[in-house]
């Protein structure tokens, strides 16, 4: 497909986290870089935190791609694969979807109450599955902080992989820190050579927490799928909670269960299609590369 050609997509959210999907399984769709942060740009393109390239699929319904809106690619994204398996459902009229990503195969399905559930697999604890740039034999809290030495504002984060390495620093109070000041810098840490996504977590019950996520390669969102399932297997792990958690996020609620049984994380929420349309060609011009 030239860059100039029409390309519809839809737009929806998990939570508010919001995603411009393109449907690719019929005929490809290629965009550079430039292209894909113009179609991301909040103030002069649609505005989403991830795109979404879907893809035909090897073995599983559909290959789902995903960007940030810098244009990096990620290899997992719960929300945005709650978001698919919904658009799946409508065109088979099923209730069970297998979505292939950089990350491995995720099982989707519709609940009773008409949510959304995925697999997001398992947890990945060891330092350099995470990875991190140096040895540490206990990733339940490793040696990170931001502030004086001796009276750091953030210290002593969980890290893990669940399909993009995570940290998680655990706070008496969500909103009493500055993530939008400290996430970039926590994000592009050494320590983490993939980069992370950083998260800041209150415990409010066994069952309950309070998120805060700077997402890697998207800032600041409303709800991150992946975070909300890194921080219940990491305060699990701590013995904060107990592995079925409800995680409150600025968008809304996800239920995250750890389970016991098979080690597999389900995350489970509901999702929203907000409207159709077609890629403005304006979006797509001026590239040189």
């Amino acid at each position: 497909m030239s860059a100039q050609a029409p390309i519809p997509f839809v737009k929806m959210n998990g939570l508010g986290n919001d995603f411009v999907i393109i449907d690719a399984r019929a005929r490809a769709v290629s965009l550079t870089g430039a292209q894909i942060s113009r179609i991301a740009s909040r103030e002069h393109g649609i505005g989403c935190d991830q795109l979404i390239v879907l893809e035909p699929g090897h073995g599983a319904d559909l290959f789902m791609r995903i960007y940030n809106a810098d244009s990096s690619q990620v290899a997992a994204c719960g929300n945005a694969s709650r978001c698919v398996a919904e658009l799946l459902f409508g065109e088979s009229g099923g209730r069970e979807a297998v979505i292939e990503t950089r990350a491995g195969r995720l099982r989707a399905w519709r609940e009773d109450d008409g949510r959304i559930s995925v697999d997001m697999g398992r947890p990945r604890f060891d330092w350099q599955d995470i990875p991190l740039a140096e040895e540490f034999r206990d990733t339940r809290a490793i040696e990170l902080q931001i502030g004086p030495i001796d009276a750091p504002v953030l210290h002593s984060p969980s890290v893990v992989n669940v399909g993009n390495p995570h940290a998680i620093f655990w706070v008496d109070d969500v909103n009493a820190h500055d993530l939008a000041r400290f996430g970039p810098l926590l994000e592009n840490h050494p320590i983490f050579p993939e980069r992370a996504n950083i998260s800041l977590a209150q415990i409010t019950a066994p069952n309950a927490m309070t998120l805060k996520v700077w997402e890697r390669g998207a800032g600041l969102t409303r709800a991150c799928g992946t975070a909300a399932c890194a921080a219940v297997a990491c305060a699990a792990r701590r013995k904060l909670t107990e592995r079925r958690v409800e995680v409150t996020l600025p968008g809304g609620v996800l239920t995250v269960e750890w389970r016991q049984a098979d080690d597999r994380i389900i995350m489970t929420g509901p999702v929203e299609k907000e409207f159709t349309g077609v890629i403005d060609e304006t979006l797509l011009a001026g590239d040189a590369a």
